[in-house]
């Protein structure tokens, strides 16, 4: 009996992380019969069908999403899959093997946990430049010693991340829910090669408004495939724009108060700024610009 839904969604993926995830996979000590995997195929160049070989998972399929967007792959996958857990994976994730028994274990023992994820240590292709460390948190690199979690939907210390996330089936239906009844205006994830993000809080959050928690698992490892140019300073100047963008309009969701930066706000920022080093004042630019962009939509 299906307990536990795998579901991978992958745009135009690298094949050879693709292919490093599989076999991860495929290495799991959990039982092949208590979990399914669903690759959710979100409109790739080359069809997934004609290269990714599923003969080894007799419960595993190869779905076509053709609205482009990791939300609608996100919330097919959902519609899709029959397990009453569901551990939404990225194509350059590479599982510890018993991280679907452990997360299959977390969810019989912290009954009150409604999401949660684990530890995502780095693999980098290339040696990092020794100014992108601080910015790792950004590329989903998150290693800690102790579980941790709250009832706090915006707490940034317990808050799940997508990579590896486990949600309860009742979550992940809210979080449909809010998507096909008109509850969420903006798609709080990337479309194409647009770098917005959010979508993976929103979705564990959804625990809190159920009367669960959120959290983080030590014991929950895997391993992220970070491939050389996303450690360059204009993917990250990118990527920590849109961040801010989608966190900023996550917080107005959550009820949090966003009010656009005056005058004397703005050229504090800049003389803030002025004393940083290239990169970094760069990239602080860049979240002062998302920020600004997310609350000018909001004041409309």
């Amino acid at each position: 009996m299906v307990s536990t839904s795998v579901i991978l969604c992958t745009h135009n993926p690298k094949l050879v992380y693709l292919e490093r995830t599989l076999t991860a996979l495929r290495n799991q000590t959990l039982a092949p019969d208590e979990w399914e995997l669903l690759i959710i195929d979100n409109l790739s160049e080359s069809p997934l069908i004609d290269s990714v070989d599923l003969e080894w998972k007799k419960n595993g399929r190869i779905i076509l999403e053709e609205k482009l967007g990791l939300t609608p792959a996100r919330l097919r996958g959902i519609r899709d899959s029959k397990g009453e857990l569901l551990v939404f994976v990225d194509d350059d994730n590479v599982l510890d093997p018993d991280f679907l028994e452990t997360a299959h274990r977390v969810a019989d023992q912290k009954a009150f946990l409604g999401s949660w994820s684990g530890q995502c240590r780095p693999v980098f292709e290339e040696e990092p430049p020794e100014w992108t460390q601080r910015y790792w948190g950004n590329l989903v690199i998150r290693e800690f010693d102790e579980d941790c979690w709250s009832n706090l939907p915006r707490l940034a210390a317990t808050m799940p991340c997508g990579a590896g996330l486990c949600a309860r089936r009742p979550v992940a239906e809210l979080y449909e829910r809010l998507h096909e009844e008109g509850g969420r205006k903006f798609q709080f994830d990337r479309t194409g090669d647009s770098l917005v993000s959010g979508g993976d809080n929103d979705l564990a959050a959804c625990a809190c408004d159920l009367g669960m928690g959120v959290g983080i698992i030590a014991d929950l490892k895997l391993r992220h495939l970070i491939p050389p140019e996303r450690l360059t300073l204009d993917y990250l100047s990118r990527l920590v724009e849109g961040i801010h963008f989608s966190s900023t309009l996550l917080d107005a969701e959550r009820g949090i108060s966003v009010s656009q930066r005056g005058w004397g706000r703005r050229i504090l920022d800049s003389l803030r700024r002025m004393k940083l080093a290239l990169p970094d004042r760069w990239i602080q630019s860049s979240a002062t610009r998302g920020f600004d962009r997310a609350a000018r939509l909001l004041s409309k």
